[in-house]
């Protein structure tokens, strides 16, 4: 009888050992896969925006204007976040609850040139990044890059996306001098150099579409034509495909090309989701 007792008395405490485990794990088990569904099934897909230097979070308040004229469906609303140095974000704007492909612009206290500025640039926007898809569980986004902005994606998108479980499905930087003021493709930046050793860190699913303006027939008055096209030794053979596009005339002038019209036509084709245009792989025009 007592060994009885004393089997019986072990046998109710396993089970309740048991139970104490099972009942945090079902707990934890049923919360992941809610996070997990609501990951997947998430339906927002946004384009994300960055500046060049010495611009704002509001540089691109025109371009979007434009892509909402004859817009049908849904508009594009427009959230803006703004990264200061000390690492905290201020936002301002909102994202509609019935839209799906939001524009989201990250500006920077910091909007200064450089490559050593470019790479802490690069820091802030991954801090940036983090918080909007702990925020609105988006699995998917389209990049744009003026400038800078360009170089800043592409440092943040070898360092940093990776990291996450989200797909980058299409980048398009716009007057991105990828080498600086340099014009030989010979004499490399170090951040051109630094950009093409870690080229195996971008997506092979990636599309990618690089942008020049030309006024003086090989520069936009400011960034020459040869240092956005060196924008091929990182992304061709990487990527999925990639694309050199120029554009020409009055509005191909550096500061005016993110409303360009040519410019805001190919957003409209390449990065909206309305249209899922692609090129050729390794194409260039």
């Amino acid at each position: 009888m007592k060994q009885s007792k004393k089997t019986a008395i072990v046998l109710t405490l396993v089970s309740l050992f048991l139970i104490a485990l099972a009942i945090p794990s079902y707990s934890w088990t049923r919360t992941n896969v809610s996070k997990i569904e609501k990951f997947y099934n998430s339906k927002l897909s946004p384009i994300i925006m960055i500046p060049g230097s010495s611009a704002t979070e509001n540089r691109f308040d025109s371009l979007v204007t434009k892509l909402n004229q004859g817009r049908q469906g849904t508009k594009h609303s427009l959230l803006k976040l703004k990264v200061w140095n000390d690492g905290h974000i201020t936002y301002s704007g909102s994202i509609d609850a019935k839209d799906n492909e939001p524009v989201i612009v990250v500006g920077f206290e910091n909007n200064k040139d450089g490559y050593s500025n470019i790479k802490k640039q690069a820091k802030l926007f991954n801090q940036a990044f983090e918080a909007l898809q702990a925020k609105y569980n988006f699995n998917n986004f389209k990049g744009l890059g003026h400038s800078n902005g360009g170089l800043i994606y592409t440092a943040f998108i070898e360092n940093y996306l990776g990291d996450y479980d989200v797909d980058l499905k299409t980048l398009m930087t716009i007057g991105t001098p990828y080498n600086f003021t340099e014009t030989n493709i010979k004499n490399k930046s170090e951040m051109l150099a630094d950009f093409i050793k870690g080229k195996e860190a971008i997506p092979t699913t990636l599309h990618m579409y690089s942008v020049a303006g030309t006024i003086t027939y090989d520069s936009d008055e400011l960034v020459p034509d040869a240092s956005v096209s060196a924008g091929k030794y990182i992304y061709q053979n990487q990527a999925a495909s990639y694309t050199e596009i120029t554009v020409t005339g009055e509005d191909a002038q550096h500061s005016d090309l993110p409303t360009n019209d040519e410019v805001v036509a190919l957003v409209k084709e390449h990065i909206e989701s309305q249209t899922d245009s692609r090129a050729k792989p390794n194409k260039i025009n």
